[in-house]
């Protein structure tokens, strides 16, 4: 039999629209399917129903994957592509496999030589970057920092290292409630002439993005970061 094929579909950030971000084509594909790989059945059962499924959502079939999800379960979520359905990967906000543990399922179908689909959606790491006017042609994606403020600003610390000597962008973020701690930290042991960028909310009406150096920062009040979705960059 021949083996469905592995969507990868993206949603919205956060409460905006799904037309307002997603193309007509990929909310058309999306109505089509009845079997999801999501992260959190809530809230992707909440964005099926805003694209209204051409089945209610009541029957459409939700496999869980997330953070918990061991190896030895990840060939269970491929059965229903291996009997001939097409399924859609769902991340919790923006892009399935980019900083998402979907990216674990969609190694596994290609050495099951399942075709994998990715479909145009927005991303936070990569708007923020095209919003920071940073360097575009080399960056790193690092993901969390260190929840131990010591540890914490020694990464800071090196990630700024790293930047100046390859002229590179760093782009990282941190769970919504502890941003405001990362925010004071870059601002009170990066160097006057760094240059951070804080990109939050981004496709959202209050979205805001602010590019300033280190020694502008410090003249300025800081933003209200608290529980808002953000993603910082740095420049040395």
């Amino acid at each position: 039999m021949t083996p469905g094929r592995l969507y990868l579909l993206p949603v919205t950030l956060g409460d905006d629209r799904p037309e307002a971000v997603l193309s007509a084509e990929v909310i058309r594909l999306a109505q089509t399917l009845d079997t999801f790989v999501v992260e959190n059945e809530k809230t992707a059962r909440r964005f099926l129903s805003a694209i209204k499924t051409e089945k209610p959502v009541r029957e459409l079939s939700m496999l869980l994957l997330n953070e918990h999800t061991t190896d030895q379960e990840l060939p269970g979520l491929l059965a229903p592509l291996l009997a001939g359905k097409n399924v859609a990967i769902m991340s919790e906000a923006g892009c399935p496999g980019i900083a998402d543990p979907g990216a674990r399922l969609v190694a596994l179908a290609h050495q099951r030589q399942i075709q994998v689909l990715p479909l145009v959606g927005p991303s936070s790491i990569l708007l923020a970057l095209m919003g920071s006017g940073f360097n575009g042609q080399r960056f790193t994606f690092l993901g969390y920092l260190p929840i131990d403020k010591t540890q914490r600003i020694k990464r800071i610390q090196e990630i700024e290292k790293t930047s100046r000597q390859q002229r590179e962008t760093q782009i990282f973020i941190e769970t919504p409630y502890r941003n405001q701690h990362l925010l004071e930290d870059l601002v009170a042991h990066c160097q006057a002439s760094t240059s951070l960028c804080i990109a939050c909310n981004l496709t959202l009406p209050e979205q805001i993005i602010l590019s300033r150096s280190i020694s502008a920062w410090k003249n300025s009040p800081l933003p209200e970061l608290h529980k808002q979705p953000t993603v910082f960059l740095l420049l040395a």
